[in-house]
């Protein structure tokens, strides 16, 4: 072993041999958690990155994937309770190719490849089934790639086609969602299944479309659409009409003095009107007319007559010439028409009323009739739909207010108590943090001017702290002539010499190999510096009688 290494672990040696046992135990306790550290920290680095191979299987399929990757000697984890297998990324796309050359996952829905294993046998009932079975397949698959959805099952009911119009039926669909971690899904997520799945299927609509999750919780209705959607939207206009009419009358009749209660009711279902109107064409429009005239004038009759209203014979003219005049007048008016289709979709407000009370001890200049107009502009009243407004002074109870008040001071005494404490307790932590570290420091220093010094006697060497004067250092440095004052060895004699010290750096070695050692160091300085040597011997001469 190199001689700095066994100068380096002797010393380390001799520094642990003068621990404590709290020390050393806390030293061996800092060394097994540095060991674990380091070998954690080549673990994760040497470990490979893993990426997704396949997600959403089923437990058949995640059963061959994981067998064909054991197989290969593949490395793999199981996430998401074993529906999402994950391999090394130099890997992903090769186990790929390797899972579609073997069939796999062969449990999932095909979509639409139902229909190119279809035959030509097929029947009917058979392409209709498989058709809507290919369609099932799609959404679910579209469905379960969104975010937060793992799994997802589509059910189509379709009715058969008929040719009475009055008999026909619109499909329905119900929609199964499992999420993610047993998260819920929001209203936008389960507006966008709902429109997905009725825009897939022809005469499908999204009141058609009911969605489940796996609580059981009904997210969307047949009929009704999202579940307490209409109550939402309910709340939000009456909150946003509220909060418009508040601050209005805020600012003309001053804060506090005025309370808004706003009450809507909205549709929970779409509505659906056909209206057709004929009117007359505006101007001197040209009307399609035809006129057929007949004339026949023949000799005396001999009691018959013309045919008149409803093929009853008419006897002519009393002298019975049998002479008659026929003329026929056909004319087609031109008229306007006009189809409208209006739809109603739900969350429509159709009806809310407006409550307004006026602080009457604090109001004045200002009548209730002004205070309504003002209003129905701001809420947009209309008559005509159901709406209204009521507009009253009346006193307003200060009981109330002084309570709130009282209760906002509090709620603030609190709160400014709270913060003084977090202050203190912050200002505590802070100042233990900062004393400790002021001692540490000054430990630190302290120790830095301390030395542990070797004496000789002998009885054999005694180790003691001792501070460095600069009268010592000088007299080491001008032992050996080196500005290293800690290098500097010192003789070891056999007489108690108390001026005779060793710095604990220095290796610790056997009383008699140390002092044949140092004696041939002090040797060969002597004939290399001789005057140097005289000078240091004259000195701890002096210092020795002294």
């Amino acid at each position: 072993m190199p001689k700095m290494l066994t100068g380096y672990y002797d010393r380390a040696k001799l520094i642990v041999s003068g621990f404590s046992v709290a020390q050393r135990t806390i030293a061996v306790i800092g060394a097994a958690l540095l060991v674990l550290g380091v070998v954690a920290l080549a673990t994760w680095l040497t470990r490979p990155q893993m990426s997704p191979l396949f997600t959403g299987l089923s437990a058949g399929d995640a059963s061959a994937v994981v067998e064909q990757l054991k197989s290969s000697g593949v490395p793999y984890e199981l996430a998401e309770g074993g529906a999402t297998i994950l391999v090394p990324d130099d890997k992903v796309y090769a186990q790929r190719l390797a899972a579609a050359a073997a069939g796999l996952p062969g449990d999932t829905s095909e979509g639409y490849t139902l229909l190119d294993k279809m035959g030509v046998t097929a029947s009917e009932f058979q392409q209709s089934v498989t058709y809507k079975r290919a369609i099932e397949g799609e959404l679910a698959s579209t469905i379960s790639a969104m975010d937060g959805i793992s799994a997802a099952s589509v059910q189509l009911a379709i009715p058969e086609e008929s040719v009475f119009v009055s008999e026909r039926q619109s499909p329905t669909a119900s929609v199964f969602v499992k999420t993610r971690n047993g998260s819920t899904l929001g209203d936008e997520k389960v507006e966008a299944i709902v429109h997905l799945t009725s825009a897939s299927v022809p005469g499908m609509t999204p009141e058609d479309v009911a969605v489940t999750d796996q609580n059981g919780k009904v997210l969307s209705a047949v009929g009704a659409g999202l579940t307490g959607s209409s109550s939402k939207q309910a709340t939000e206009h009456e909150a946003k009409v509220a909060a418009s009419v508040t601050r209005m009358l805020e600012t003309i009749l001053g804060p506090g003095n005025a309370s808004v209660t706003v009450s809507a009711d909205v549709a929970n279902s779409t509505s659906e009107r056909m209206d057709e109107t004929y009117t007359a064409p505006d101007g001197s429009l040209s009307a399609s007319e035809k006129t057929k005239t007949e004339t026949y004038n023949g000799g005396k009759g001999s009691g018959t007559g013309v045919l008149g209203p409803d093929n009853i014979a008419v006897p002519n003219n009393a002298n019975g010439d049998g002479a008659y005049e026929l003329e026929e007048t056909t004319r087609s008016n031109a008229v306007n028409k006009s189809t409208e289709k209006t739809v109603t979709p739900a969350g429509e407000v159709t009806r809310q009323t407006v409550s307004v009370a006026v602080n009457k001890g604090a109001v004045t200049g200002v009548t209730s009739a002004q205070i309504e107009a003002l209003v129905a502009s701001a809420a947009g009243i209309d008559v005509d739909r159901g709406d209204s407004i009521a507009v009253e002074f009346v006193a307003f109870s200060e009981v109330g207010a002084a309570a709130a008040q009282t209760a906002l001071a509090a709620a603030e005494a609190e709160k400014s108590a709270q913060f003084q404490q977090e202050l203190i307790r912050s200002a505590i932590i802070g100042g233990s943090v900062l004393l400790a570290v002021i001692v540490l420091v000054v430990f630190l220093a302290l120790r830095r001017r301390m030395k542990r010094r070797v004496l000789y006697t002998d009885d054999g060497p005694i180790e003691y702290f001792a501070t460095v004067t600069e009268s010592e250092e000088q007299k080491l440095r001008s032992l050996r002539g080196l500005a290293d004052p800690e290098a500097i060895p010192a003789a070891a004699p056999t007489k108690l010499l108390p001026s005779a010290v060793v710095d604990i750096d220095d290796e610790p070695e056997p009383d008699k190999v140390l002092v044949e050692r140092r004696r041939r160091e002090i040797d060969d300085l002597a004939r290399r510096e001789p005057e140097a040597i005289a000078g240091a011997l004259a000195s701890l001469m002096d210092e020795a009688t002294v």
